[in-house]
């Protein structure tokens, strides 16, 4: 493959170019001067040739000089590619390691989910009464969706819990006056039992002078 097949950079595609003409014309100095040497026998030039010879030489050295020009501009296009790849690399790294981190961030958030849906809530513990049984007492519930179906029947546990619990502490409170008005009823037998004893016991000498009598 040819050198100007391989370099597709106009830069360097006139570099090589300037390059191939200055080549071409240092070749046709020396073939110039390899024939003006033999057709004068090894004598000296002729001013004509040495007219010739010297503008080919300064249309080589323009050439020279052009090419200095561009291999000068070239190096200094390849340094700026080279400080704009490093940055574009940067640029890169940073966004791949920002990407990283998205995905290890998203892969904690589904397992995050994972684990919630598959946690095992509380209210699903509950003894709920059944579904056909709750709607069948609230029909106004029937087009719900099952996380408002949930929320209603958790709260219709919650009112007959409550109902219960306040039905619980009247029985309590009605259980401790009982238990206050048999332990006041017990207390007043144990005192007219006492009373009794003493009306026997101050009867008694009554009873000893009837006896005495009879």
């Amino acid at each position: 493959m040819a050198i100007d097949q391989i370099v597709t950079e106009p830069s360097l595609g006139a570099v090589l170019q300037i390059a191939g003409h200055a080549r071409d014309q240092a070749a046709e100095l020396l073939t110039l001067l390899a024939d003006a040497i033999q057709a004068d026998d090894g004598s000296s030039l002729t001013p004509e040739a040495q007219a010739h010879l010297l503008k080919q030489q300064k249309l080589m050295f323009t050439n020279i000089a052009h090419l200095r020009g561009l291999h000068r501009a070239a190096n200094l296009s390849a340094r700026e590619t080279k400080t704009t790849t490093a940055e574009a690399r940067q640029e890169v790294d940073r966004l791949h390691l920002q990407l990283q981190n998205i995905y290890y961030e998203q892969r904690h958030l589904r397992g995050e989910i994972s684990a919630c849906e598959s946690y095992e809530h509380k209210y699903t513990q509950l003894p709920l009464i059944p579904v056909e049984e709750f709607l069948a007492q609230h029909p106004e519930h029937a087009d719900a969706d099952e996380n408002d179906l949930m929320v209603a029947r958790i709260d219709h546990e919650r009112a007959e819990r409550e109902a219960l619990e306040q039905q619980r502490q009247e029985l309590l409170k009605r259980k401790a006056k009982l238990i206050a008005e048999n332990k006041k009823r017990k207390d007043d037998l144990a005192n007219l039992d006492k009373d009794l004893e003493r009306f026997i016991d101050a009867a008694k000498p009554i009873q000893k002078r009837f006896e005495k009598v009879v």
